[in-house]
């Protein structure tokens, strides 16, 4: 009996490979509405890049606390949570920023 069934080891490198997708994609948006800020100076578009930077961190961050740091799965996917929600809420302000 195969002590390491291949079943949690392909989700393992799935969940890898997706998390960093998720990290380039949301580091090249955030990258993308920046430039636009500097370009623009238009705060609107600062607060965009400063959301979408804060929900990609939440994204790639619980992933890291529990594989790296050791912390409890349930409290780093809190945190993923928090920055997540905070991030969204800076982005839907950045709708309204003038």
């Amino acid at each position: 009996m195969n002590p390491f069934p291949a079943g949690p080891t392909e989700t393992m490198l799935a969940l890898a490979v997706v998390k960093t997708l998720v990290l380039v994609v949301g580091s090249v948006i955030t990258y993308f509405a920046f430039k636009a800020y500097r370009r623009t100076r238009q705060p609107a578009l600062g607060y965009l890049a400063a959301g979408f930077g804060i929900v990609t961190l939440g994204f790639v961050l619980a992933g890291m606390l529990y594989e790296v740091l050791g912390v409890a799965l349930v409290t780093g996917i809190l945190l993923e949570s928090l920055l997540v929600l905070i991030g969204f809420l800076v982005i839907a302000y950045s709708m309204y920023a003038q």
